[in-house]
């Protein structure tokens, strides 16, 4: 290996390193791949091999690698100020500035912003917000939150509760009450036949509907969504489905809320998911690309009609954390959306990299093993399938997205897999150059896939 040392440390990290969602007895049987550094939309590993990350880090590293900005805007941060709480009646500059760019750049309604430090805890966060507003209503019975099937809203016990992952459930065992879970807005797997996008979105999203009634409207507290499913597959829902959910939320006074951990920050072309696909949420969780993965940060985007409630009638609210608010993460956060606006990246993924990427991606459409290619933004998915005509999906439960993802490590690149549905979310400064290294690197991945299963 090139990097000194690189073996020690491999061993090392079979020792004594739990990685997260890893089968642990394969992966130290191979050994993990160490990465030892990166730049723009590349890493390297230990051996020197150069990769081109297609999922930005992990749906978060919007800016690119290698940003001396945010680095420094860190540095200076913690010579001022390293940390300091927000108990004790107390704040610090960066966070008090953040918020006011967080609502400046929210869809209306959202007026303040509750910090935390990870996707998951502000998805607990909400549950306990959403929870304590109808108490505070007088109507404490209203506690039960609608999700969707195969959703992903993170990993504590409270947060993968609401996530809708079927295999997260078995292994927790018994799962929270006041969590319920309806059919996700994913045509390509669910439609009727001969049903069109528009029809099934509306019948997806009536499914919220019928499982309020179910339940009775005044048991259900609020509806949570990814604008569009990431961890899922990429699940990107009809322009006729959010909308009508918005309207059902309205029409029963349920809260609704918006899981923008992935959509956050320009991934869809535009800041918010939310806003690309029309609809206006009481409250919404972030994270990821609010400081593109440099330093860990998440906030809870909460809406008027919430906030006076718990302002009128509140008061303490018994929740929160010791880097609530982190000073040095909130500086970077600044930084990392003073870059977004200087370099235009929102709308240069609306207007031209988003549109190329889907283009470049459509041409795999007839490829022999690819049943469907759907891309928003910055955002994509290849469903491998073993008969494009009916939609038949190979036996193994994702063993063919796994061999598709294991090539594509050998050929330097990283895209992920889930189960035969392979995913993609580089970069907010992925370039045309970088468009077509992909294509490239895609097309002989695809191509050794199907050798590899005998489908060329």
């Amino acid at each position: 290996m090139a990097y000194p040392g690189a073996e020690a440390l491999v061993a090392l990290d079979n020792a004594h390193y739990l990685h997260p969602f890893t089968d642990h007895k394969a992966l130290r049987e191979k050994g993990a791949r160490l990465i030892t550094r990166a730049d723009g939309v590349h890493v390297w590993d230990a051996a020197g091999h150069k990769i081109l990350d297609g999922m930005a880090g992990l749906w978060c590293v919007n800016v690119g690698y290698g940003r001396k900005e945010l680095a420094d805007a860190a540095a200076r941060q913690m010579m001022e100020l390293p940390y300091y709480n927000s108990f004790f009646k107390s704040a610090t500059v960066p966070p008090v500035e953040l918020a006011k760019q967080l609502v400046d750049l929210a869809p209306k309604g959202i007026s303040n912003v509750f910090y935390a430090s990870s996707g998951s805890e502000s998805n607990d966060t909400v549950i306990r917000l959403v929870r304590h507003y109808w108490k505070l209503k007088g109507q404490p019975e209203r506690n039960i939150i609608i999700a969707r099937k195969d959703a992903y809203h993170g990993s504590t016990i409270a947060s993968a509760s609401m996530g809708g992952m079927s295999a997260v459930h078995k292994q927790i065992g018994i799962t929270l009450p006041g969590f319920s879970h309806v059919m996700p807005p994913y045509w390509y797997g669910e439609a009727l036949e001969g049903e069109s996008q528009e029809e099934f979105g509306l019948r997806a999203a009536r499914a919220i509907e019928e499982r309020i009634l179910e339940l009775g409207a005044d048991k259900v507290a609020a509806v949570i969504g990814e604008p569009i499913m990431g961890a899922g597959g990429v699940r990107i829902p009809p322009e006729t489905y959010w909308p009508e959910v918005e309207r059902i939320c309205r029409k029963y006074d349920v809260l609704l809320v918006a899981d923008e951990v992935i959509t956050g920050f320009g991934r869809t072309g535009h800041w918010f998911g939310s806003q690309r696909f029309g609809f206006t949420p009481d409250l919404m969780t972030v994270a990821k690309g609010i400081t593109s993965g440099y330093l860990p940060l998440s906030a809870v985007l909460v809406g008027e009609r919430v906030v006076s409630e718990i302002m009128e009638k509140g008061g303490e609210f018994y929740h929160g954390y010791t880097y609530s608010g982190h000073p040095v993460a909130c500086a970077v956060a600044l930084e990392n959306l003073d870059i977004i606006r200087r370099e235009g990246l929102v709308e240069q993924v609306r207007n031209d990299t988003g549109p190329a990427l889907g283009r470049m991606l459509q041409q795999f459409a007839d490829h022999p093993i690819v049943g469907e290619v759907r891309s928003d933004g910055l955002v994509a998915a290849l469903e491998i399938v073993r008969n494009k005509k009916t939609r038949e999906r190979y036996p193994g439960d994702g063993k063919v997205g796994t061999l598709c993802r294991d090539i594509c490590f050998l050929n330097n690149l990283v895209m992920r897999a889930v189960g035969d549905t392979m995913i993609l979310a580089p970069p907010l400064t992925f370039s045309h150059d970088n468009i077509a290294e992909l294509e490239e690197k895609i097309r002989h991945v695809l191509d050794d896939t199907a050798r590899g299963i005998g489908a060329m």
